[in-house]
């Protein structure tokens, strides 16, 4: 299995070329892109080739996508990205109702097609948000899921957690939809305190290997993303996580 990175996780240990370089010494083959890496692609992508490391995968914002989709386009084409995220969406931007989510599915699954035109994969990464039920008692990633029926969906199973909720259910219901994971691991009581909580892959709670295990039977999960949100020595991080996962 290649274990891919979000380099996101990194953002705060540059520059760039020592990360690049320490992912490749550490084992990683696979890297995800994000709004800051894409200020000149060519270069990045340079950079990735000298450390034996590609780019499949990258997220883009829902703006970004709707509104200049060629400007995407021309960065995936330099950095080799061939599936289009769409990571987030602003708390002023939420909507507040089933309705809403709807439609915002329906906005998703327009960029999907143009994406799909242009020979390119698209998915939604979750966060927690996702999962908070509305006053209805559904709960919008529902919405988002049934209202673009053929989009991707990148799980990022510690926000699944994060929003209460169980993950294996979802991976259940879900499974043909989930084309990328977000391997992140959550802090045990009392650690994690500098990191928002978070921890290194397989040092946290969440069970991994079993999660490892139905993701690979029951999705089609293809990349495997390592992330932390905010961890505070990149090094520790990604050598740890790699370990870990390599053992699932």
């Amino acid at each position: 299995m290649n274990w891919s990175f979000q380099l996101y996780s990194a953002r705060n240990f540059q520059p760039w070329e020592d990360v690049l370089k320490t992912l490749g010494k550490l084992g990683y083959s696979e890297v995800e892109g994000f709004g800051g890496v894409y200020d000149d692609p060519k270069a990045f992508r340079a950079e990735l080739d000298k450390n034996g490391l590609a780019m499949p995968t990258g997220h883009f914002s829902i703006d970004a996508l709707e509104k200049d989709f060629d400007g995407v386009r021309k960065i995936a084409d330099a950095l080799g990205i061939t599936l289009l995220i769409c990571p987030f969406l602003m708390a002023d931007a939420r909507p507040t109702d089933a309705a809403g989510w709807s439609s915002f599915g329906a906005r998703l699954a327009k960029v999907g097609e143009t994406a799909d035109k242009a020979g390119y994969g698209f998915a939604w990464h979750n966060h927690d948000f996702e999962f908070k039920t509305l006053a209805d008692g559904s709960v919008p990633q529902d919405h988002i899921l049934s209202s673009a029926p053929d989009i991707g969906w990148e799980m990022d199973v510690a926000w699944v957690v994060r929003g209460s909720v169980d993950p294996l259910p979802w991976i259940e219901k879900h499974g043909r939809r989930i084309v990328a994971v977000h391997v992140k691991d959550m802090a045990k009581p009392g650690e994690g305190l500098d990191e928002d909580g978070w921890s290194d892959v397989g040092h946290g709670t969440i069970d991994w290997a079993g999660l490892i295990k139905a993701l690979r039977a029951k999705s089609a999960a293809k990349y495997y993303v390592m992330e932390q949100d905010n961890p505070n020595d990149i090094e520790r991080f990604a050598r740890r996580s790699i370990a870990a996962a390599k053992t699932y």
